[in-house]
């Protein structure tokens, strides 16, 4: 019986996200990465049961920095499929203007970023943290630059090269295993590099900064999305606390800080920083766009009901009955469940205000003859941090 199920399970896999046996994907595998994965966190506190202690708290963060790299392997190992199911190929967050689809606003956000980077065709680009690769064919074929990814996930690796080869794009789109946090390219090899909601699980930030600045030219062009807090966190609100927390324990995050942190860390890096701002709040402000979280509230759609709480409920449900049956295996309903609770959290976070997934980037590699330019003081608004994060 359990050969049978082990059969129908990667059968399953296999036609919803083309995962194949090549990639060692096991029920005792995917198993001992459920337990491993939930052992870094406390799921009473994102449910709302037992205790805030600050100590134990901060053992806990101190933990997942320490094993940031086995912690985010074992998320993605979890969770692509998911996302590919839910999400598509591009994880990541978009606002979404009136009349826009969801894919629009998702293709929009990449282009915006490889607009006010620079990135143009013979340009030579990194994208840091590339998932399975969506953004990465996105803006090689928008732009027509070699864009090569990295990503410490081995199964996220053969998966991204796999699709590049599926929609013709080898040429301009390539995926390389690495290390953000010891990226494996030679100093001054690329003209620009971005990071789209990806280096928010790096255990240092300076630390993956200052890779970034080593294999980037002189005079190019650092730019992302960062995942932060804002000023509206509040640390002694404890709805606040657990949103925050659902988030980083959905996400495989080892700690979420506050959004003037990032320009510090860049600036600590050697880079100039030429913008940083919540392009979330602007879109919203000025454009009238819906926020990035409306995905998860509603406005039901045949297209868009998989991120909604009734579609997150049809899954978790799903995969209970498939687990019941010893087709998933054991873990699998937790999985789900964990990165519906998240949606939650993040839905919650973002009506708030306290969170932001576009925390938007723009730094420069100054050439060695300029004179050194003084701390650039970045276009955010109310940039109070507040005393703890």
């Amino acid at each position: 019986m359990s050969a049978l199920a082990s059969k129908i399970w990667s059968t399953l896999v296999a036609l919803q996200t083309g995962r194949d046996a090549d990639d060692g994907y096991t029920r005792d595998k995917y198993q001992a990465r459920i337990a491993q994965y939930n052992s870094h966190f406390d799921r009473s506190l994102t449910k709302g049961k037992g205790a805030f202690d600050e100590k134990r708290d901060e053992e806990k963060i101190k933990g997942r920095i320490a094993q940031a790299q086995e912690m985010t392997n074992s998320y993605y190992d979890l969770a692509t499929e998911f996302y590919e199911y839910g999400w598509g190929q591009s994880f990541h967050f978009a606002t979404k203007f009136k009349g826009e689809s969801f894919d629009a606003s998702i293709a929009r956000h990449e282009y915006w970023l490889a607009m006010r980077i620079g990135i143009q065709k013979g340009d030579t680009v990194l994208d840091v943290g590339c998932g399975v690769g969506g953004p990465l064919r996105n803006i090689a074929r928008f732009t027509g630059a070699k864009v090569v990814g990295l990503n410490n996930n081995e199964y996220q690796v053969r998966r991204a090269n796999k699709l590049n080869a599926q929609f013709g794009v080898s040429t301009i789109a390539e995926v390389c295993h690495g290390d953000f946090m010891k990226i494996p390219f030679d100093g001054n090899t690329f003209d620009h590099v971005y990071a789209i909601e990806a280096t928010c699980h790096a255990p240092d930030r300076t630390g993956c900064f200052s890779q970034v600045f080593k294999v980037l030219k002189e005079g190019g062009v650092f730019g992302g999305y960062e995942w932060c807090m804002t000023d509206r966190y509040d640390p002694n609100n404890a709805d606040h606390r657990r949103w925050k927390l659902g988030i980083e324990e959905g996400n495989s995050l080892p700690v979420l800080t506050h959004y003037l942190d990032i320009v510090e860390h860049l600036q600590n890096a050697g880079f100039e920083v030429l913008e940083a701002v919540d392009v979330a709040e602007e879109d919203q402000r000025v454009g009238h766009a819906s926020g990035w979280y409306a995905s998860f509230q509603g406005g039901y759609t045949l297209s868009n009901f998989k991120h909604t709480r009734p579609g997150r409920w049809v899954t978790n449900k799903f995969c209970e009955i498939m687990e019941f049956l010893h087709i998933a295996p054991k873990g699998t309903a937790t999985t789900a469940h964990v990165l519906a609770d998240t949606g939650d959290a993040l839905a919650a976070a973002g009506e708030s205000g306290i969170f932001t997934p576009m925390f938007f980037f723009l730094a420069r590699k100054p050439k060695k003859e300029e004179a050194p330019n003084p701390k650039a003081m970045p276009r955010v608004k109310n940039g109070k941090r507040t005393k703890k994060q």
